[in-house]
């Protein structure tokens, strides 16, 4: 067991680079680790437990939510509560954020946005499914917390993670500087220092997107994917397409891998089908901090106002010259469309 090092013992050694945080985003990052550790062994024991299948419940997205969407939700925000560090908790799960009434977090700092269980319709077929979490600090200062410290640019996030649930599980978190990995040991029930100091190539040879949408995705996606499948050994394409349907899978390997992860506008999604505080934000933050680049086509994702609780975007994240050509190309074909509309 010597040189390993847990969580627990690396966000101490780290406190020191937030003098004013006085403990307080250690304690919370603790927190998320522990509600983590239940979700997975929840996880684990899909087949084996009434956990499966639909809750009867649709969430504020109009989504069908799943009895571990809701399990998860549950165990997150109680950690949350009794940790005594966080004020609000803004989640997919809920309509509105819920704010903490306790006594402990009369005074908290900080807001957490947090989508319990991403890719939670992978969990009847035992696929990997995951957690993403942003931490803000409150812009108010005394008396209640309100929607408006909820609503902060993604460039305002003082941390933000994710845990894979996978054939091991992991947590992958950064206080922009820099992003570290955690690989669970069953053994001793702690994360452990696996992924230090994580870079994502500037170059891969993975696109990530759900190809089932082609004929509803802006022009501009369409001329990535037929780049993406052309014959070009200098640019080692084609490139490989993996899509497995919950973006923390997709985004963690495309990180330590490299490639790109694309969820762009459709006819049916206008606006965007990923939400932008709980999904878009906390990843974006990650991948930055990694070496990639995070965009929604056109402006990078973290620079984006957000107006409303679950706001919506497109989003190219990953290797930052694959997300750059992205960018071009949608660029390039969105002008000459408006121009041969106003022809």
């Amino acid at each position: 067991m010597s040189g390993i090092k847990t969580l627990g013992q690396f966000i101490i050694e780290k406190q020191a680079d937030f003098p004013y945080a006085k403990g307080e985003l250690s304690r919370l990052l603790r927190d998320i680790g522990i509600a983590a550790k239940i979700v997975n062994r929840e996880v684990n024991k899909a087949g084996l437990a009434d956990i499966l299948g639909a809750a009867g419940t649709i969430n504020v997205q109009g989504e069908g939510q799943q009895k571990l969407d809701v399990f998860a939700n549950t165990q997150f925000i109680s950690a949350l509560t009794s940790g005594g560090e966080c004020c609000i908790v803004a989640t997919e799960e809920e309509d509105e954020f819920v704010p903490i009434d306790s006594p402990v977090s009369k005074n908290a700092r900080y807001i957490v946005c947090i989508d319990p269980l991403d890719g939670s319709s992978n969990i009847d077929v035992n696929v990997a499914v995951g957690t993403i979490f942003s931490i803000y600090r409150r812009k108010s200062i005394g008396g209640v917390a309100t929607l408006e410290d909820v609503l902060q640019k993604g460039t305002q996030q003082v941390a933000a993670g994710y845990v894979i649930y996978g054939s091991s599980t992991m947590l992958v978190y950064t206080t922009g500087k820099g992003v570290n990995g955690f690989t669970l040991d069953p053994s001793i029930g702690e994360f452990c220092l696996s992924h230090p100091n994580m870079k994502v190539p500037a170059a891969g040879n993975i696109y990530s997107l759900n190809e089932g949408n082609y004929v509803h995705f802006p022009e501009g996606v369409k001329k990535y994917l037929k780049y993406a499948q052309t014959q070009d050994v200098a640019t080692n394409r084609p490139y490989t397409s993996r899509y497995i349907g919950s973006m923390v899978a997709d985004i963690h390997r495309n990180l330590i891998k490299g490639g790109i992860y694309i969820y762009p506008t459709t006819a049916g999604s206008p606006k965007g089908k990923l939400r932008l505080l709980y999904e878009c934000n906390p990843m974006a933050f990650i991948v930055e901090q990694a070496g990639g680049v995070a965009s929604d086509g056109f402006n990078r994702i973290l620079d984006i106002e957000p107006t409303e609780l679950h706001q919506r975007t497109a989003v190219f994240i990953g290797s930052s010259e694959m997300v750059k050509t992205a960018e071009e190309l949608m660029k390039q074909y969105s002008s000459e469309q408006r121009a041969g509309a106003v022809a």
